[in-house]
């Protein structure tokens, strides 16, 4: 995966097209995921590229989550970019994939050797993972692990596996606690500012309800007044497993 002839396009714009129009074949299976996830291959002309596929009949049903996953997966891109935050590869939602509607997000070509555990001991990485911090407060992602967080061979860090958010209860459950109670920059503060001041983009109305629009906002709100990563008292906001 890491031969540069094969994923032919770093233009996210130029990416988005293949997920939405591409051809798709089945690759295989990726391991270690709960749901059933796929990577498949796209072809549009004469450009190919790879895709992570989460087809919504893969889901298993939970009990504070309704079926649709994928969507959540979508909603989590757009986000991003209302936020001008590129932490969230390019996603989209497919109805013609080979296993029915699902996600197919643009795979990351990362060294897997490294995740949050590892980056966070290295100052470089601090901004990116603040804003990944930041991002899963406002999403109120459930599901933070530390495999989740891919470093590309562009020194570009990557926030995956986003199905498990915009819950309206505050369910955060992340392994990013080591900025807790410290202030957040003036570049984060500005993102959620603007995002707060302009509203939510119409493309997530498409994948969130109004209540869960509602909470995102109140969420930023909450952050802006705060002006700092919040701290758990209780110590229990982890994902299991927590890489």
């Amino acid at each position: 995966m890491s031969d540069s002839s094969t994923d032919r396009s770093s233009d996210p714009v130029e990416q988005r097209r293949m997920l939405e129009q591409g051809q798709i074949a089945m690759h295989g299976r990726m391991p270690w995921s709960s749901n059933r996830t796929f990577l498949v291959e796209l072809c549009l002309g004469a450009a190919t590229g790879h895709a992570v596929y989460k087809p919504a009949v893969g889901e298993r049903p939970l009990w504070d989550f309704p079926t649709g996953l994928y969507r959540r997966e979508v909603a989590a891109y757009e986000l991003s970019c209302a936020l001008g935050w590129e932490m969230v590869p390019p996603t989209v939602e497919r109805t013609d994939a080979p296993m029915g509607e699902g996600s197919l997000q643009w795979f990351v070509d990362a060294d897997f050797e490294e995740h949050y555990f590892t980056l966070v001991e290295d100052e470089r990485w601090r901004p990116q993972l603040e804003r990944i911090c930041a991002f899963d407060i406002l999403a109120n992602s459930t599901d933070r692990k530390s495999g989740h967080c891919l470093l590309d061979r562009d020194g570009h860090i990557w926030a995956i596996d986003n199905g498990l958010a915009f819950h309206t209860e505050f369910k955060l459950r992340t392994v990013i606690w080591e900025f807790a109670g410290e202030p957040m920059s003036d570049e984060i503060l500005a993102g959620i500012d603007a995002l707060l001041a302009e509203g939510l983009p119409s493309s997530l109305h498409r994948y969130l309800d109004a209540f869960e629009r509602d909470a995102v906002l109140a969420r930023g709100r909450a952050l802006v007044h705060a002006g700092r990563f919040p701290v758990d008292p209780s110590g229990r906001r982890y994902p299991w497993p927590l890489v």
